[in-house]
């Protein structure tokens, strides 16, 4: 393998890695913070259903079930490691970021391609394939909002594409439309 090749591997891992971790630590704060946000909304409106007979009418009643239904499928992500898990991905990518400036620098290819499969290898040992709903929007927002990516963009180059995923365009889109339609329907 050559270097611009090698490059461009470690660039891909250094996205799989970088991702996996971001995506790790999102299903950790949905899990950790939403059912307390749930708690939270629930005890509200409980409080202000009692001074305003609107909030216990039959809706407002079936929203905070279903949201307290919610929460119990979040719990079951709880006993997952997920920060943990984030945080050893975390210093994978670090070593992988390391690895391509070595690269860069002049360093073995040989070797700095075996170092790159013993880190790949270490990436599919520990990730945590299962995830929680909606963890991959989080995610997207985590990995080209708050990470550093500059020396992986180099090589994938990004486009606005990549960097809001498929299924929230497709949502934003229905939703348009809902509300366009919903917008004519009322005016009528």
């Amino acid at each position: 393998m050559d270097k611009a090749g090698l490059l461009k591997s470690i660039a891909e891992t250094g996205y799989n890695v970088g991702f996996g971790a971001k995506k790790h630590y999102a299903t950790f704060d949905i899990v950790e913070k939403a059912p307390g946000w749930i708690g939270f909304i629930s005890t509200g409106f409980g409080i202000f259903g009692l001074v305003y007979e609107s909030l216990s009418a039959k809706l407002p009643s079936a929203t905070l079930t279903f949201l307290g239904v919610s929460a119990l499928y979040i719990s079951f992500y709880r006993s997952k490691k997920y920060d943990e898990v984030g945080r050893q991905l975390t210093q994978l990518f670090n070593q992988l970021r390391d690895l391509y400036r070595s690269v860069e620098g002049g360093a073995n290819l040989i070797e700095s391609a075996t170092i790159l499969k013993e880190i790949e290898s270490k990436y599919y040992s520990i990730a945590i394939s299962r995830q929680i709903l909606f963890s991959d929007w989080y995610t997207h927002y985590k990995f080209f909002a708050q990470q550093q990516i500059d020396w992986i963009n180099e090589q994938k180059n990004f486009t606005w594409k990549d960097m809001w995923p498929l299924s929230f365009r497709m949502f934003c889109g229905v939703a348009v439309v809902a509300l366009i339609a919903g917008g004519i329907y009322l005016l009528k």
